[in-house]
């Protein structure tokens, strides 16, 4: 029985060590699937125009790298002709100033939906009345709802309400991101314990105290989770920018990536692929740093039961 035993889970082990290959094969080809594309702008933001058409995958009908001096020279001044587009892409779009309006919005948009949002989620899923039942079901009904739908009458009470510049933009992506997060926060705040609010009544706590001191540190995991999700939406939005904002005045990003076209429809694309290249590095820095505060969440949660 005990050599039997042994064999089958020698077996099962063979087994999952099997599927663990091949899983972790698939997940790499699919990593590979997503770095490509990033790797290729990356590359190409440092290629004059005409080697980016001619040469889009590769570093130019030369190697950099073959031996001798005049190589490794002629190698050095291509590299450096292809700061140039860093340096159009500073000049050309005012990346400065469209950074730090870009930045504005992004960090008070995800501030004023994890504050409120939170506090929503947390009054509705502990009153149950039909008003609360009704502002969530509204919650989840924005979700569902296409953008395209409310685009123009969004637009128009922009406009009525001035609420066209990067102040105003918060409260409209604070709108349109509170389905989602209190969908989130709603889900993790029926895990937690009401003993654990008793008792912070008990010790004197009012509801905000209650709320501020115990409920929304525990709700980390999931408010790092949804910063995240909300910054990579805010910063890489156009459409919602580009009408709402006064983009003679007020321009992020990806509407100063759209300003670098020239008359007749022409395009620098050395400059764009920098310009995307400036932009990514901000958005992947804050999940690198973040990153292990989700894992943490996810474990906490699958002990937590």
């Amino acid at each position: 029985m005990a050599k039997a035993k042994k064999q089958s889970e020698q077996v099962n082990a063979a087994r999952k060590a099997k599927h663990g290959g091949i899983l972790t094969a698939v997940f790499t080809v699919l990593s590979l699937a997503w770095i490509t594309p990033i790797f290729v702008v990356l590359l190409n933001s440092f290629k004059r125009k005409a080697y980016i058409f001619k040469y889009p995958f590769g570093i130019s009908s030369k190697s950099l790298f073959e031996d001798g001096f005049e190589k490794w020279q002629a190698g050095i001044e291509k590299v450096m002709v292809g700061l140039l587009n860093y340096k159009n892409a500073l000049e050309d779009t005012d990346f400065f100033n469209c950074f730090g309006t870009s930045l504005f919005i992004t960090v008070g948009s995800v501030a004023a939906i994890i504050l409120f949002c939170s506090m929503t989620a947390w009054y509705l899923t502990r009153v149950h009345t039909k008003i609360s039942k009704l502002i969530y079901t509204l919650c989840l009904f924005s979700m569902v709802v296409p953008f395209q739908m409310v685009m123009f009458t969004l637009s128009k009470f922009a406009n009525i309400l001035h609420l066209a510049n990067p102040l105003g933009i918060i409260v409209v992506y604070l709108g349109f991101g509170a389905g989602l997060a209190v969908f989130m926060f709603s889900g993790f705040i029926r895990s937690i314990s009401l003993e654990i609010e008793e008792a912070a009544v008990i010790d004197g706590c009012n509801p905000l105290q209650t709320f501020f001191r115990v409920i929304f540190p525990i709700l980390k995991p999931t408010t790092v989770t949804i910063a995240i999700l909300e910054a990579m939406w805010v910063w890489n939005d156009y459409l919602l920018p580009s009408l709402v904002l006064n983009v003679n005045k007020y321009r992020t990003i990806p509407i100063a990536v759209q300003y670098l076209k020239q008359s007749h429809g022409q395009l620098d694309w050395g400059a764009m692929m920098a310009v995307l290249v400036m932009a990514i590095i901000p958005i992947v820095a804050f999940y690198m740093v973040c990153q292990k505060y989700i894992i943490e969440g996810v474990v906490a949660g699958a002990v937590k039961g």
